[in-house]
C-alpha cells in the first residue's frame, strides 16, 4: 500500500490516480478511511488486574476515600462533575432529589453516599464542625434507611447486590458516628428518659433503651466502635453481619467489679445502635427531621422488623469481652492473688458474660492455681462464637482466692454459685437451674470434680487412719471438722469437664521451689486459726509421724501426699453426672506411667468411669489448645442433643 499509495502536491498526487487501475484506487480508499476512523476513535480498552476486580466494583467512601463507581455513573447520567460533588456533597445531593431520569434506588443510594462523604469532611482537623457532622451523618442514615425499606424493592430481592450491601455500610457507619457524636456531648437525660426530645438545629432526637443493662443501671461513659479494637491474645473476632452500628459499652471503672452481691455482669457490654425515622411511606420518610437511636442487646435479640421486613441485628460478641481482658488487670492480679497480699481476693467472685436468662443452660468455668478468668480467653470466645451454644448457653466464670486450702475454696465456691441461682431463681425451677456444666482447668478441675463429689464421712476417716487417731481424738476431730469435711454433690449439675486435673495430686508440689514459693503465701487470720485446730487435734505426742505437720496452703494442698488429696482422690461422683477428662501429655510416645503434661501426671489426671478422654500433646495449659477447645465445643453440642426434650 505504501509503494502504490504516495501523497504529495495535488497535482502530483491526482494526476498519476487516474491512471491507477479501479482495484488499486479502492484499496487506498479503504486504507485511508481506517487512519481517519482510528484517529478519531473514542473508545479504547484495556485489560483490568484481577487485583481490582473487587476495588472497582465495590470501592466507596468508606473503603477508598471516593466516590464508589455507582454514584459516579448516577452523577455522569446528570451531567455533574463527580470532583466538585466531592467538595459540595450536600448541594448535589440535593439536587438528586428532584433530577429526572433516575430510579428510586438510584436516587436515595447516591444521596446516601454523598452525604456520608459530606460528614467525613466535616470531621477532619481543619473542618471540624461538630453539629453540621452528626447533621450530615443523620442525613446519610436517612437516605440509607429509606433505600434499604422504602424503595419499593424488600431487602431480600437484591440478596446479591453489591449496592445493597454498601448502603447498609453507609447505614451502619453514620449510626456509628452519631451514636458516638451524641455520647461524646454526654448528653445523659435524653438516654435514660425516652420522653425527653433532644434538639439539634435540624433534627428532633428521642432514645429507646433496649438493652436491659442500661435499664437496670446507670448509662455507660462512652461508647466505642468495636471495628476500631484489634486485639492480641484472641485468636479470632466473632461477629454477625446485619443492620446497626456494633458497639462496646465502657462504665466510669470497669475493673470496680466486686460488690457485695458477689457477682456482676461483664462490665462492658456489647450494644448494636438502630436509627429508625418516622414515617410509614417513602415520602414521610423523607421529609421527617424526627429520629429515634434504640439500644439493643444483640445477645438477647438476633433481629428487627422494619416496615414488614424482618433484619437480622449485627452484632459483635468479642469486642466487650476482649475490652474486658485487656482492660481487667487479671495477669498481675493473679500472681498476688496466689501470695494473699492484702488487696488479693478474699472470696470467689462470679462474672456472668451475659445477662442472666432463665431459659439458657449455665456453663461455669473454674480456672487453675495463680491463674484468673484470662485462663479462659480463647476457650470462652470460642464458645461465644458458635452460634448454636451462644444461643442454648450462658458463660459463668469463678474468679476465687488460689492462696486458700482446697477444702475453703469448695465450700466457699459452692456457697457462691448456689446463692448466685438463688437471687435469680428462688423456686429453682428455672430451665438454667437444671442441667449444669462445669468446667475445670488444673485445680480448678480437682474443685470441679469436687463439686460432683459425695465425700460421706470418707474423707474424715481417711486422715484419722493416716493419723492414727484414737477413739477420743478421732471423735473430737470428728466434732470439730464434720461440717468443714463432708460434703454432697452441688445439685444441678449434669456434666462436668476437667481438664488437667490432679485428681491425685502432683510430685511438683514438693519441689523445693515450690515448697519455698508456698512459704511466702499469706493465709487469712481464721484459716491459720482453724487449721492450727485442726493440727493440735491430729496430733500425737508418741508419734513422730502424726507430729508432722498439717498442710494447708493451696500450694502443699495439691501435693500427692497430702491427706486431703489422698482421701478425696476415690470420693464417688454423682451417678446423675456424666464427666469428660481432657488430659495433656508433652511426651506421648514415654508409657502411660510415665506421661505427664509437665505438672500433671497423667495417672493422676485419669479417671475411671469417664464418658470420654481426650490426650493431647501439650504442656499444662492444654484448655487453650484447638483440639481441647474443639472437644469442650462437642461435648456442650453433645450436652444439648441428650437433654430431655
Amino acid at each position: 500500500m505504501r509503494a502504490l499509495c504516495f501523497w504529495g502536491s495535488p497535482k502530483a498526487a491526482v494526476l498519476p490516480l487516474l491512471a491507477w487501475p479501479k482495484r488499486y484506487l479502492q484499496l487506498c480508499f479503504v486504507g485511508l478511511t481506517l487512519v481517519l476512523l482510528s484517529g478519531c476513535a473514542m473508545v479504547s480498552v484495556e485489560n483490568v488486574d484481577s487485583r481490582d476486580y473487587v476495588k472497582q466494583r465495590r470501592g466507596d467512601v468508606l473503603t477508598t476515600g471516593e466516590l464508589s463507581q455507582y454514584t459516579g455513573v448516577v452523577l455522569q447520567i446528570l451531567g455533574q462533575d463527580e470532583r466538585s460533588c466531592q467538595r459540595q456533597a450536600s448541594q448535589c445531593a440535593e439536587m438528586l432529589s428532584t433530577a429526572m431520569g433516575l430510579t428510586t434506588e438510584q436516587r436515595l443510594s447516591t444521596m446516601s453516599e454523598l452525604w456520608l462523604h459530606q460528614a467525613l469532611w466535616y470531621g477532619k482537623p481543619r473542618y471540624k464542625d461538630l453539629l453540621a457532622e452528626l447533621d450530615a451523618y443523620l442525613m446519610s442514615a436517612r437516605y440509607a434507611y429509606a433505600y434499604l425499606f422504602y424503595s419499593g424493592v424488600a431487602p431480600y430481592e437484591r440478596l446479591f447486590a453489591d449496592r445493597q450491601t454498601q448502603v447498609r455500610d453507609y447505614y451502619n457507619f453514620a449510626v456509628q458516628q452519631a451514636a458516638t457524636l451524641l455520647f461524646a456531648q454526654q448528653e445523659r437525660r435524653w438516654l435514660q428518659e425516652s420522653t425527653t426530645v433532644l434538639h439539634t438545629d435540624n433534627w428532633q432526637l428521642r432514645s429507646l433503651l433496649q438493652h436491659r443493662r442500661f435499664r437496670e443501671q446507670a448509662l455507660p461513659e462512652q461508647l466505642i466502635p468495636a471495628n476500631s479494637l484489634s486485639f492480641r491474645g484472641l485468636r479470632n473476632q466473632y461477629r454477625r453481619d446485619g443492620l446497626g452500628a456494633e458497639l462496646v459499652a465502657v462504665g466510669k471503672d470497669n475493673t470496680n467489679w466486686q460488690s457485695e452481691k458477689g457477682f456482676s455482669e461483664l462490665p462492658v457490654p456489647v450494644v448494636t445502635a438502630l436509627l429508625s425515622f418516622g414515617g410509614e411511606t417513602l415520602q414521610e420518610v423523607l421529609s421527617t427531621k424526627q429520629a429515634t437511636l434504640h439500644v439493643l442487646d444483640p445477645l438477647q435479640q438476633r433481629q428487627v422488623t422494619i416496615a414488614g421486613s424482618p433484619v437480622p441485628l449485627a452484632a459483635n460478641f468479642t469486642a466487650g469481652y476482649g475490652l474486658w481482658l485487656a482492660r481487667s488487670d487479671f495477669s498481675r492480679q493473679a500472681f498476688w492473688n496466689l501470695m494473699g497480699t492484702s488487696d488479693a481476693l478474699a472470696e470467689p467472685h462470679l462474672f456472668l458474660m451475659q445477662p442472666y436468662d432463665p431459659n439458657r443452660k449455665i456453663i461455669v468455668m473454674l480456672h487453675g492455681i495463680a491463674s484468673s478468668p484470662e485462663a479462659w480467653v480463647n476457650t470462652a470466645n470460642e464458645v461465644l462464637g458458635d452460634e448454636t451454644l451462644r444461643e442454648n448457653y450462658q458463660l459463668w466464670q469463678l474468679y476465687y482466692p488460689t492462696n486458700l486450702p482446697l477444702i475453703i475454696n469448695l465450700q466457699s465456691i459452692r456457697q457462691r454459685l448456689q446463692g448466685t441461682l438463688q437471687h435469680f431463681d428462688a423456686t429453682g425451677t428455672a430451665a438454667a437451674s437444671q442441667d449444669i456444666v462445669v468446667i475445670g482447668h488444673s485445680m480448678g478441675g480437682l474443685l470441679s470434680r469436687l463439686l460432683v463429689s459425695d465425700s460421706g464421712e470418707q474423707i474424715l476417716q481417711v486422715i484419722s487412719r493416716q493419723r492414727n487417731l484414737d477413739a477420743q481424738r478421732q471423735k473430737r476431730f470428728f466434732q470439730r471438722f464434720h461440717d468443714d469435711l463432708t460434703f454432697s454433690a452441688m445439685p444441678g449439675v449434669s456434666r462436668a469437664v476437667f481438664i488437667a486435673a490432679p485428681h491425685r495430686g502432683t510430685s511438683i508440689a514438693d519441689y523445693r521451689l515450690a515448697r519455698w514459693l508456698s512459704g511466702l503465701i499469706t493465709l487469712p487470720v481464721a484459716v491459720l486459726e482453724s487449721f492450727a485446730q485442726a493440727a493440735e487435734l491430729l496430733a500425737d505426742p508418741e508419734s513422730a509421724e502424726s507430729a508432722k505437720p498439717v498442710r494447708f496452703t493451696s500450694i502443699e494442698n495439691l501435693s500427692d501426699k497430702d491427706a486431703f488429696v489422698v482421701a478425696a482422690a476415690d470420693l464417688p461422683i454423682n451417678p446423675l453426672v456424666r464427666y469428660h477428662s481432657i488430659i495433656g501429655v508433652e511426651q506421648p510416645n514415654l508409657p502411660i506411667e510415665q506421661q505427664s503434661d509437665g505438672v500433671v501426671p497423667y495417672l493422676s489426671a485419669h479417671l475411671d468411669g469417664a464418658e470420654s478422654e481426650m490426650v493431647i500433646r501439650s504442656g499444662h495449659s492444654v484448655q487453650e489448645t484447638s483440639a481441647a477447645i474443639l472437644e469442650i465445643r462437642r461435648i456442650l453440642h453433645q450436652h444439648l442433643a441428650e437433654l430431655p426434650k
